[in-house]
């Protein structure tokens, strides 16, 4: 058990004195893996939900997507998201999500595999900012152990706020127990630090982290978390879900 203890609390534990608190990341958010399985199809349902800040007591946000994927090839996989958020009681917003992930390094060739991700967000308003994220994949497979360290970039443009023009920094973090296939648990963090070159002060980044469950029955993938906010600007309390259907 110490085996399994020590190394996952060392990854968080150093993590955490590099700021890894902040996260305005979406409710629904998930942690990103490098690998790619040309030929699959995927159905991805998620969902998320998550209350109030310290500094804004009202604060509530509900997100709902349904996405489609292919691995295009043995290093390319491609999935389009339809995506629903609600925030704070205001009508729900509809969003275009295109995703697409690229895996540098065959699985298991180096102690660590590598991947590349590109996210971009069309909201249908024509109000709120487009999103454009793009960042890093990298794991680590340690006999049942698993780490993941995704460091991302997520640029705002258009939209009526050019105020909010600017790339910002975020983190994704994972670390499980591969105790059966169908039943694995861990830890999952998300955060945000503000813009990439200038951090905001510690006090108003976004972290959250917490225990989560994962597993595959048949055809279908679940990870499901439930997180604690760090930080006075972090929301107290987040519960995601994700199912995935592959064929």
């Amino acid at each position: 058990m110490k085996k399994l203890i020590k190394p996952t609390a060392t990854l968080f534990l150093s993590l955490g004195v590099m700021h890894s608190n902040a996260t305005f990341a979406g409710a629904a958010d998930y942690v990103y893996t490098p690998n790619v399985e040309e030929g699959e199809f995927e159905i991805d349902f998620k969902y998320g939900t998550s209350g109030r800040t310290d500094t804004s007591p009202n604060q509530k946000q509900n997100v709902t997507s349904l996405g489609f994927g292919y691995g295009v090839s043995e290093k390319w996989f491609s999935e389009l998201y339809l995506k629903s958020e609600k925030e704070n009681g205001k009508p729900a917003q509809n969003v275009l999500e295109f995703e697409n992930k690229f895996q540098l390094t065959q699985t298991g060739q180096y102690p660590i595999d590598i991947g590349l991700i590109t996210e971009l967000e069309l909201p249908s308003n024509g109000e709120d900012p487009s999103e454009f994220k793009v960042g890093p994949l990298f794991q680590i497979n340690s006999g049942k152990m698993q780490y993941n360290v995704n460091l991302l970039f997520e640029a705002k443009f258009g939209g009526n706020n050019p105020a909010a023009n600017e790339v910002v920094g975020q983190y994704q973090l994972q670390a499980k127990y591969r105790l059966k296939k169908a039943f694995e648990f861990g830890v999952q963090g998300f955060g945000e630090v503000g813009a990439w070159d200038k951090w905001l002060p510690a006090s108003q980044q976004s972290h959250k982290i917490g225990p989560a469950l994962f597993g595959k029955i048949g055809n279908i993938k679940y990870n499901t978390a439930y997180l604690f906010g760090l930080t006075k600007a972090t929301e107290n309390r987040t519960a995601r879900l994700q199912l995935e259907y592959e064929f």
